[in-house]
């Protein structure tokens, strides 16, 4: 059997991999890159944050995607009803980016990936993980190719940013329920015939429907739109009788009263896609010789946008350890890996579950605003959520839900005041 020795193994050639193999490659690693698929493929996860943009920087992958002109994303818009919350990232809390795109993650992926070869790292599509044996940190990896042959990869360390593909938690049985409530979503792509001109026509939305239930819309600057609806696997089923997918989001689309018209009867581009129960948790975010990171270690809910931002942020910050490590520094995994992680993954898991609560919606829509509240959740959203000067990170497993009280407290109070 082939065998090749390699630094570091990355598994998954999406954002976490490529920045990783990025950062690791300009720091003079060796790294071999297997992804599963052939590239561009179809993936969600196409509304960006700007805390990724300072990943894309450091890993010198900015340029590249820059040049590709997909639409700017400069916040974010959150409609119920005839209410209207939107956050602009430029009047946030504290420093950062202030602004990402939207991207059909097709192109976007395939832009990282031909870069990551142009860099002259050894990327292997269409290469399949079958089997992982360690002894010690080292470990030796059967990957089969397209044409059935199987080699060993020999390596250091290994990074799975194997995605949904959840390879190492697979393989090593790390896989643990998520604690956030099952929700599923069906989505596709539309030709946006319809698009209005301006702010309007290019302004990521999500539609309220319900409380739990909601509707995205993610335009590209190619002309096509992302649509799906999120909700409750039971009502996300209860869509279609027939579970036709297709069936399901054009009645998701009817429930839209400020959509109907620019989406109703809209051609989709490929059928849609559904994604059900997609949270995803792990026992242990790392072990001897491997760290997990991006969607094969934790996904919360696609609400806020957080997956890619979380996939670079554990990929950039895998690959400094590992860099840290190799040089003979001691590090300490729970701590600089889990910990972190898990601060930033708890303050975000705190805002979905209070979204579907609806505490958060309280405050999103509440009047009149409080500018200094909206920038400090606004930070949050872009996802500068390490940054415990907010308190709206440090607090955030109180905070929300005790704002959204005093606020229902006082409409309660109003209400019964008697009128003159």
């Amino acid at each position: 059997m082939l065998k090749e020795y390699v630094d570091v193994l990355i598994i998954g050639a999406g954002p976490s991999g490529c920045v990783s193999a990025s950062y690791l490659h300009k720091k003079g690693v060796k790294i071999k890159v297997v992804e599963k698929t052939k590239f561009p493929r179809l993936v969600v996860g196409e509304s960006l944050i700007p805390r990724v943009m300072d990943h894309f920087a450091e890993a010198e992958l900015f340029e590249c995607l820059d040049a590709m002109n997909f639409e700017k994303k400069l916040g974010a818009r959150f409609i119920r009803g005839e209410e209207i919350c939107v956050f602009d990232f430029s009047k946030k809390y504290g420093e950062g980016w202030d602004w990402t795109w939207q991207v059909p993650r097709a192109d976007f992926d395939n832009t990282m990936a031909q870069e990551v070869t142009r860099k002259g790292i050894d990327l292997e599509f269409e290469s399949e993980v079958i089997s992982v044996a360690f002894e010690g940190k080292n470990s030796t990896t059967v990957v089969k190719d397209i044409n059935g042959n199987f080699k060993e990869i020999h390596a250091k360390f290994i990074i799975d940013s194997s995605g949904y593909g959840r390879v190492l938690p697979r393989l090593l049985d790390l896989d643990t329920p998520s604690k956030l409530d099952p929700h599923s979503s069906i989505f596709t792509h539309v030709k946006d015939i319809n698009r209005p001109e301006g702010e309007e026509g290019t302004l990521i939305s999500f539609d309220i429907l319900e409380t739990q239930v909601w509707l995205w819309v993610i335009p590209f600057s190619n002309g096509n739109t992302s649509l799906g609806v999120v909700g409750p696997t039971d009502f996300v089923n209860s869509l279609s009788e027939n579970k036709d997918n297709r069936e399901a989001l054009n009645n998701a689309i009817k429930l839209s009263d400020y959509y109907i018209r620019r989406f109703a009867g809209v051609d989709f581009l490929f059928e849609p896609v559904k994604l059900e129960n997609y949270s995803r948790s792990v026992k242990q975010m790392y072990g001897d010789g491997f760290a997990l990171t991006g969607n094969s270690s934790e996904f919360l809910d696609p609400v806020f946008s957080s997956g890619v931002a979380f996939a670079t942020e554990s990929g950039m910050l895998a690959a400094k350890l590992y860099l840290k490590e190799s040089q003979g520094i001691s590090v300490n995994w729970e701590e600089e890996f889990t910990g972190y992680m898990k601060r930033g993954i708890a303050v975000f898991t705190t805002y979905v579950k209070e979204w579907y609560t609806g505490n958060l919606q309280t405050l999103f829509f509440h009047q009149p605003e409080d500018p200094d509240v909206k920038r400090k959740i606004c930070s949050v959203l872009a996802g500068y959520v390490w940054d415990e000067t907010n308190p709206f990170v440090k607090k955030h497993d109180n905070l929300i839900k005790n704002m959204a009280y005093l606020i229902e407290m006082e409409s309660n109070k109003n209400q019964k005041k008697p009128s003159n």
